[in-house]
């Protein structure tokens, strides 16, 4: 019997945009206006990486902004997935996946975007049913050429390339046929949410919004 297909809905969120926007929210109270601004620009799906100790705070205000599909990223372990899960997540990424980690998410009812660095690692995520996965990280890891590669003997694979991303190379990937979208945390500097510049990440945001126009993703 083959196994559950676990990638469905992650598959769903990552046609929405060719970008998710990779998001490291030191202060909770820039949830709001950020998701705003992200979503007004046309970057609808969001991941809040669980790196800081406003994230889960962060989660929990967007997705009240409406439009916002927002999900928790930097899942490491079961403990972060059902916290996420807890605070409102739609979904969870991960750098790696582990038994545990794809259980949890199960039990939970979190789709997970899990990463994959390597031929094997893509060979035992299929074995246990996921067919969207997270490249990461993608620059050190090959690129966009070993993504290229790879879609001759894994074509049934959808990757969301993560990982020295950004408005320069993004659509060396996204031209890719085996490409669902890219993570990204150029649309959202630090700087620019520390200043509040919620307008000049709008800006950014619709930018990278149009790096998929004529492609077939």
């Amino acid at each position: 019997m083959p196994p559950v297909n676990q990638s469905a809905h992650i598959r769903e969120i990552c046609a929405l945009a060719p970008v998710i926007p990779v998001l490291v929210v030191e202060d909770a109270a820039w949830a709001v206006p950020l998701a705003q601004a992200l979503v007004a620009g046309g970057l609808p799906v969001l991941e809040v990486t669980l790196r800081t100790p406003a994230a889960l705070d962060a989660i929990a205000a967007m997705v009240q902004v409406p439009g916002a599909i927002v999900g928790a990223g930097t899942v490491l372990g079961a403990q972060d997935a059902r916290a996420a899960r807890a605070a409102g997540a739609g979904f969870a990424v991960s750098p790696g996946m582990t038994g545990a980690l794809a259980a949890a998410c199960a039990e939970t009812g979190l789709p997970l975007l899990p990463g994959v660095a390597t031929a094997s690692e893509v060979m035992q995520a299929q074995e246990a049913g996921f067919d969207a996965l997270k490249f990461f990280p993608a620059g050190p890891a090959g690129g966009a050429g070993y993504l290229k590669a790879l879609a001759g003997p894994l074509p049934r694979i959808g990757f969301c390339p993560t990982g020295d991303i950004s408005a320069q190379n993004a659509t060396a990937y996204l031209s890719l046929p085996n490409v669902l979208c890219v993570g990204g945390s150029w649309v959202a500097p630090a700087a620019m949410m520390r200043a509040g510049d919620w307008a000049g990440i709008e800006a950014l945001a619709r930018q990278a919004a149009e790096l998929g126009a004529g492609l077939e993703r």
